[in-house]
């Protein structure tokens, strides 16, 4: 036996008696953290991609328990008869989660769409779009990266970013998108946001509802079968105006059978909720990439009314 051979055979040797127990001894397998926010060994779900929601008020209603403002207008006509309109944005200002000043703001955004006007948003004035408001989106791309997520919105190049497995600074300064840090745990990413900007326009949803700086918010994103997928869908399109239109946004796949995504989204606030509450949002796999929809080229949000952009009357060149 060469002296090479009989060396590597003696490092084998050392290497398998220091890692076996002396008798009547056990070993602990140590769970170490990977900077995926798992356990070494588990897997990591999945989340990347494009994907695609129907709906433009990206709140949906929860199964059980205190949900999101919803619209009372409703349509009275054509194949989606009975679900909320889109043109006439009326939220319940008498859903018990709205303290009597948010009612009140949520009541007279309703009353200026009952009298046939619009009012300003985030979206119509081309301003960032805080969450959950950018649920609106007609869909979402998501990067995984082990220490950060991204999350890319097709209107106006919106983007959010989620630090990994990291904690809340102990003072945030607050941002439109507010501060975002995530984990994973067991099949689902947890992302926990506080420090959400307070704006001229800002809101949580279509109907106007306002949140202050206390706002907090938990999404939990998770995998859906096909089965359940398509239930969650169908029972949103009770409700909204379902539509798969391109130019707003990434089309859903009618040929894919597999998994879709949802997001379930707690939301508490002290100084404008009664309590907490959540909604959901349910996405399938989408057709199209990334789109360029781009505000700044479509001011007019209202007829007469063009949103609050800087613009100049003629060129400065």
């Amino acid at each position: 036996m060469n002296v090479q051979r009989w060396n590597l055979l003696l490092v084998v040797a050392l290497a398998t008696a220091a890692a076996t127990p002396a008798l009547g001894q056990t070993t602990a397998t140590a769970i170490t953290p990977t900077d995926t926010g798992t356990p070494s060994g588990a897997s990591i779900p999945d989340f990347s991609g494009s994907w695609s929601h129907a709906s433009l008020n990206g709140l949906e209603l929860p199964l059980s328990g205190p949900g999101p403002v919803r619209n009372t207008s409703r349509l009275h006509t054509g194949p989606q008869a009975g679900v909320g309109n889109i043109r006439q944005l009326v939220g319940d200002h008498t859903n018990p989660i709205l303290k009597p000043w948010a009612a009140e703001v949520v009541k007279k955004f309703g009353e200026i769409s009952l009298a046939g006007e619009g009012y300003p948003t985030p979206r119509n004035q081309c301003w960032p779009e805080q969450v959950p408001f950018v649920f609106i989106n007609y869909g979402m791309q998501l990067l995984q990266r082990p220490d950060k997520v991204t999350i890319l919105y097709p209107f106006d190049h919106q983007f959010r970013q989620v630090r990994m497995n990291q904690s809340h600074a102990a003072h945030v300064t607050p941002s439109w998108y507010g501060d975002s840090v995530g984990h994973y745990e067991g099949e689902e990413l947890v992302i926990d946001t506080v420090g959400v900007k307070v704006g001229p326009f800002s809101m949580l949803d279509w109907y106007g509802t306002p949140y202050t700086e206390a706002l907090h918010l938990v999404e939990r994103y998770r995998l859906l079968d096909y089965e359940a997928t398509m239930n969650a869908v169908e029972r949103d399109a009770k409700e909204r105006l379902q539509t798969n239109n391109p130019d707003n946004g990434p089309r859903a796949d009618p040929n894919y059978k597999g998994d879709g995504l949802q997001i379930k989204v707690t939301v508490e606030d002290e100084g404008t909720f009664t309590m907490p509450w959540s909604a959901t949002v349910t996405f399938r796999r989408a057709l199209d990439e990334r789109l360029e929809l781009v505000c700044a080229e479509n001011l007019l949000w209202y007829p007469g009314k063009t949103s609050a952009v800087p613009h100049a009357d003629k060129p400065d060149f």
